[in-house]
């Protein structure tokens, strides 16, 4: 059985990785780390601090997967039709 901040973070991630709700929950997450209003109240010395890194942590995370796997896909897919293959280019040098 998995943990409750294992099932958040699991939920988050396909929530984020889904690209009808992506943007939502970017401004949703942005929203919570620049509200005032937390889990746990900033005015609280160490606590306070904790829960927005750890939200920060988990955005930053999904989204650098998401945009890594972007770019493993653009990749994968070839080079678009109007870019020369370097591969089967023939450059003639000319030594005079």
């Amino acid at each position: 059985m998995s943990s409750p901040v294992q099932s958040f973070y699991t939920w988050y991630k396909t929530t984020l990785e889904n690209p009808k709700y992506r943007w939502i929950m970017v401004g949703a997450t942005l929203l919570y780390l620049l509200s005032p209003i937390d889990i746990l109240p900033d005015f609280i010395p160490v606590l306070g601090v904790v829960d927005d890194a750890v939200v920060a942590s988990m955005f930053i995370g999904a989204l650098s997967q998401i945009v890594l796997a972007g770019l493993t896909n653009r990749r994968q897919s070839g080079l678009r039709a109007d870019t020369p293959d370097a591969a089967h280019t023939t450059v003639d040098v000319n030594f005079d």
